[in-house]
């Protein structure tokens, strides 16, 4: 279950009754919830308690798939789809796989998304991006000299900035996904201590500094 409190059908507010009634048909996504895509879509009914906060994360799903967008839909999705992966979000990785077969990746390409750094499958270009995208995410926007040059090789100066725009936010609800436990980012934390085996009071480190 989401960490916060979800909204239902009577109480959104009516931007938001639209979007349920785009994704939910009649039903009332709290009470019978799922989308076609098989998620929960929990993430409509949290973001919902606070309507403007709702509004503006619509405006960025409606910004990205603008047709006033330079940057192509291809490596759109490559940097939404690794931003996923590289931010540790199962549910935004999940999403953005089936978006990114819909723009023409291959399955070959999907599935070498998480090891992009040794697969053969990608050109000069998406390497690049796929690159770019790891470093918004994992070095906090520090970029190499030699990532930026490949993108401005094929890219223009406005396509990078949409393809950093929108990579970051893809990150940015990576990170909330998971902080609220929304969609399939509801996991219980992994790291935690596996307990010794019942009546075993043997410290492994003192016995490793045994001489």
């Amino acid at each position: 279950m989401p960490r916060l409190r979800e909204v239902g059908k009577d109480e959104a507010h009516p931007f938001a009754k639209r979007v349920y009634a785009s994704l939910f048909g009649e039903r009332d996504p709290v009470k019978e919830p799922g989308t076609e895509t098989g998620t929960p879509g929990n993430w409509w009914t949290v973001f919902a308690l606070v309507p403007d906060a709702f509004d503006h994360a619509v405006a960025g799903f409606q910004f990205y798939r603008s047709p006033n967008r330079k940057l192509s839909p291809r490596l759109r999705e490559l940097g939404q789809i690794r931003a996923g992966w590289a931010r540790g979000s199962k549910f935004v990785f999940s999403q953005h796989c089936k978006a990114a077969r819909g723009v023409g990746f291959t399955e070959e390409q999907v599935q070498a998304i998480p090891h992009w750094q040794v697969a053969t499958c990608f050109d000069e270009l998406e390497r690049a991006v796929l690159a770019y995208a790891d470093c918004l995410v994992l070095s906090g926007g520090r970029t190499p000299d030699g990532v930026f040059e490949v993108l401005k090789k094929h890219l223009s100066d406005e396509e990078i900035l949409e393809l950093t725009y929108v990579t970051a936010l893809y990150d940015f609800h990576a990170v909330i996904s998971k902080a609220l436990r929304l969609e399939y980012d509801d996991v219980e934390e992994r790291v935690v201590e596996v307990p010794a085996p019942q009546g075993s009071g043997m410290d492994v480190m003192r016995m490793v500094d045994q001489k």
